[in-house]
């Protein structure tokens, strides 16, 4: 069905009506309205690619303005072995599956993304949260995947993680399924479908999910080498699928324009097929939508190269996540190697009007420090409150690329930011009193990547 066929955007009143027993919200615009500010905060904090020799950790970061210990790492949960990788983890439910009556979300899927290792981390107790089960990596390995990536619930209660590789660390990639209890039930998908996988979204009211391409894991391991974009080795597709029976239906190549597709966002409402995905290395935002039972794309912004003394060649930004406002107003992303976090107003997606943006940390950012503590690589993750009004992020990309591109980050670790915005305003100001700095963190610096807050988020949320 095309959007000419669809109910309006933000016309959620067939959605309204259903029970409403389960976990998340009925409705983005009730995500907003019904929900508190964020008072915790979950993020990754790793030692892969460091001298330090720890295992990786799930960090509590206070984030209430009014408490002692605001914006200070007040618990961790250590995971058991060393050389994981964390890196994307989500939750065992959200808001598609509001209408299952007993589900929770409570409990975080932590996937180690060198070990193929699996955490569940209980967060009923949410400043103490603990492990409760571990999925070791001879149980993906069955099914011939590795290298986990995208972590979504499915409606029903079972979980889909996006695999990066085959069970060497090759290609093809696919996508491994647990059930409710967190087990391994498969593969989701028939094997064969895709070559390389790395970010998925799904929209089920349009029966349809979209995911992108990196590489294989023995590709991206070791670091960046531009010669193996040269040869093909690094993704410039994007596959739409049918949600339902789990196979490709349609495949857009972007050529140079969709160098290393990443992160991938459909709108909010579940009525839009339009959505969003970030380009890495083309540095371009690549619109898509559906029109006549066919989804076409196309850049809509892009960001030049730029000449630095200390480079052969142009730098790229490197834009490596974006993010949609709950209510579909504004697009958040990061530019990670010039150093910029930038917001666009997406009232028309297919035109795009830039809003603002922060200037900081990366090669070029015109702030280099917040609090006297230095920044060395630019945003990275995002993270937005759920009304739109405070937006986070860190600034580890992945250990072999960090060590690459900003190695002060093994030496010093990395740090969180917040930045107040306005979004009737459409404004973006840095809150030079907010920092949580990793460097500070025990047995020695770490990396903080991904940010997920425990009543959902603007990256995890979907809606049927």
């Amino acid at each position: 069905m095309s959007d000419a066929q669809s109910p309006p955007e933000g016309d959620t009143e067939a959605h309204d009506d259903h029970s409403h027993d389960g976990p998340g919200y009925a409705t983005p615009q009730a995500a907003i309205e019904e929900s508190e500010r964020e008072m915790t905060a979950y993020v990754m904090g790793l030692y892969v690619g460091t001298d330090v020799d720890a295992s990786d950790f799930l960090a509590v970061v206070d984030l209430d303005p009014e408490s002692d210990t605001y914006s200070e790492i007040v618990d961790r949960i250590d995971m058991p072995n060393r050389g994981d990788e964390l890196h994307h983890f989500g939750w065992n439910a959200c808001s598609s599956s509001c209408h299952m009556d007993g589900l929770e979300r409570r409990h975080l899927v932590i996937p180690g993304q060198r070990s193929s290792r699996i955490h569940i981390v209980d967060t009923k107790d949410r400043r103490n949260p603990e492990i409760t089960k571990v999925i070791e990596p001879e149980e993906v390995f069955e099914h011939d995947l590795s290298a986990p990536h995208t972590v979504h619930c499915i409606p029903d209660g079972e979980i889909l993680i996006s695999m990066l590789g085959d069970a060497d660390g090759d290609l093809p990639g696919g996508f491994l399924e647990l059930n409710d209890d967190f087990e391994v039930t498969g593969r989701w998908e028939p094997p064969g479908e895709i070559e390389m996988n790395y970010d998925y979204w799904y929209q089920p009211r349009q029966n349809v999910m979209l995911s992108t391409e990196w590489a294989a894991p023995k590709t991206y391991y070791p670091g960046f080498d531009l010669e193996d974009v040269e040869n093909g080795k690094y993704g410039q597709k994007l596959h739409f699928w049918d949600w339902e029976a789990g196979t490709v239906e349609q495949t857009i190549d972007l050529g140079e324009d969709g160098l290393i597709p990443l992160e991938a966002r459909f709108l909010h409402t579940p009525e839009s097929t339009h959505g969003f995905v970030g380009a890495a290395l083309s540095s371009n935002i690549i619109h898509f939508a559906e029109d006549d039972g066919e989804y076409y794309a196309e850049p809509v912004i892009e960001f030049e190269d730029r000449e630095h003394e200390d480079w052969d060649i142009p730098v790229p930004a490197l834009t490596t996540d974006i993010l949609i406002s709950m209510d579909d107003r504004y697009l958040f992303g990061s530019n990670w190697i010039h150093g910029e976090v930038w917001m666009y107003d997406i009232s028309d997606p297919s035109n795009p009007r830039k809003a603002d943006s922060i200037s900081i940390g990366g090669l070029f950012g015109d702030i280099q420090a917040v609090q006297g503590r230095d920044l060395a690589a630019g945003p990275q993750m995002l993270q937005l409150s759920l009304d739109g009004e405070r937006l986070y992020w860190t600034s580890s990309l992945f250990s072999s690329w960090d060590n690459q591109f900003f190695p002060e980050i093994a030496e010093n670790g990395s740090v969180m930011l917040k930045a107040d915005v306005n979004p009737r305003k459409g404004t973006l100001n840095l809150d030079e009193d907010f920092l949580v700095d990793f460097g500070d963190c025990e047995p020695g610096p770490a990396r903080a990547h991904e940010i997920r807050w425990p009543d959902g988020d603007c990256t995890s949320d979907v809606w049927q």
